[in-house]
């Protein structure tokens, strides 16, 4: 009866996706239709019901919509602007110094909107003009975009870090923060790295020249917006408020900033507020079916039954830990992230339990992985954003795409090797 559920479960939400069926659809109805194989209709209805909004029913949840909205407010505030501004500052004359640019301004902006999207969509849009005034290749511009972006998942605020929190059965969520802070630097240099060897190859201009008082005021006009990075950060790991509250601590701060800034109007504000309730809606609506599919395959021991086998397969926690990882490789490919880490971690987690890998340094590894897949076809979110900033094609994109995908699966496999990576920050704050 067990195997059977599998079967119904993996079926139906595969055939669901292949005919085109959205995502959250596709987790809510094929969870009713495993329920099916052990009891009727109505309860079965009833209690996916349930179980979606229970799932729902999560205090640390409430700091989605916030960190979604701020990085709403930032996104047409003015604040991308300025950190592209200092990041121009920090690379100087380097040649090809957009696209280090590029990077800089993804970490920086990541660290503070939590957004891999907004990112892409702020960053892209203020260097693409500039890269194609000075004779960067559209696509590798738009490549670097792309693939940089992913860093604000993984430095916090993470709005996919509290996701694995709640999926994990309520790990720190200030501890999952600080861990991220490492990965994601590491994330940075390989990208930097990467896009040094096609400055070479395609011999890139040089950037202006930079005094220290440039720097020094380029810095000063970002300081307000970096100080946000510290008010949230630092009040979560100093115990001052909760991560919800540090969310809605951050929507003030950058209305205010955005108001100060005099690149936000009041009558802009509804905009703003409805283009985040869609994002929210989007974001809850998958939350909440991906827990109703947590749950029937907790009630079928789905994910007990798959521990068993990985544990079986090899008592090597290096062959377990690669065969996850290709397993997430894959997933990644033709699943959003969130639902992705909503599903899988309650299969995985208590597989790497076993093997003794802390459960933080899985989390930021699992989240690292599903990122690569928002850059890769036929769903990368991330991919669809870039193509269409940078008004290319995605073909087109794809050739220069791969140099970054090696460079971060390098890092990804430096991240399952060296755990001190993730774990490092935590030890030092008493947070594992």
């Amino acid at each position: 009866m067990e195997w059977l559920s599998i079967v119904i479960l993996v079926l139906t939400f595969v055939t669901l996706l292949l005919l085109g069926v959205p995502v959250a659809w596709s987790l809510g109805i094929s969870s009713f239709f495993t329920l099916l194989v052990t009891i009727p209709v109505l309860p079965a209805s009833t209690t996916i019901a349930q179980r979606m909004a229970t799932g729902l029913d999560s205090f640390s949840l409430l700091a989605i919509p916030f960190f979604i909205l701020a990085g709403e407010i930032m996104n047409r505030g003015g604040i991308a602007g300025r950190l592209i501004d200092f990041a121009k500052a920090l690379t100087g004359k380097l040649p090809g110094g957009l696209l280090y640019v590029n990077v800089i301004a993804a970490m920086l902006f990541g660290a503070i909107a939590g957004s891999a999207a907004a990112a892409a969509s702020a960053i892209g849009g203020i260097l693409g003009e500039r890269m194609d005034e000075e004779g960067y290749p559209k696509e590798l511009g738009a490549a670097v975009n792309i693939t940089s972006s992913t860093t604000g998942l993984i430095i916090p605020p993470s709005n996919i870090l509290i996701v694995y929190s709640l999926a994990s059965g309520g790990i720190s969520i200030a501890a999952l923060f600080l861990a991220g802070y490492l990965p994601g630097l590491l994330v940075g240099f390989v990208l930097i790295l990467t896009s040094s060897i096609f400055i070479k190859k395609n011999k890139l201009p040089a950037g202006d020249a930079v005094t220290f008082k440039d720097l020094a005021i380029k810095f000063w006009r970002a300081l307000p917006s970096l100080f946000l990075l510290f008010v949230v950060i630092g009040g979560i790991v100093g115990g001052v408020f909760t991560a919800t509250e540090a969310s809605a601590i951050a929507v003030v701060y950058t209305l205010v900033l955005s108001f100060a800034y005099r690149e936000l109007k009041v009558k802009e504000l509804p905009k703003v507020l409805l283009k985040s309730s869609e994002t929210t809606a989007v974001v809850l609506l998958l939350i909440a079916t991906s827990m109703s599919m947590s749950w029937v395959m907790s009630s079928e021991n789905i994910p007990q039954m798959i521990s068993d086998f990985m544990v079986g397969l090899s008592d090597n926690k290096w062959v377990i830990l690669i065969v996850i990882n290709l397993i997430l490789l894959a997933v990644g490919i033709f699943m959003d992230i969130t639902p992705a880490v909503l599903i899988f971690t309650p299969i995985f987690l208590p597989v790497v339990s076993k093997i003794g890998v802390d459960p933080i340094h899985f989390g930021i590894m699992m989240v690292f992985n599903l990122c690569i897949g928002l850059c890769t076809p036929p769903v990368g979110s991330l991919l669809f954003v870039g193509v269409t900033i940078a008004k290319t094609s995605l073909t087109k994109v794809l050739r220069p795409l791969i140099p970054f995908f090696i460079a971060m699966i390098v890092a990804l496999a430096l991240l399952m090797i060296f755990p001190e990576i993730s774990l490092f920050l935590p030890r030092l704050f008493d947070l594992v």
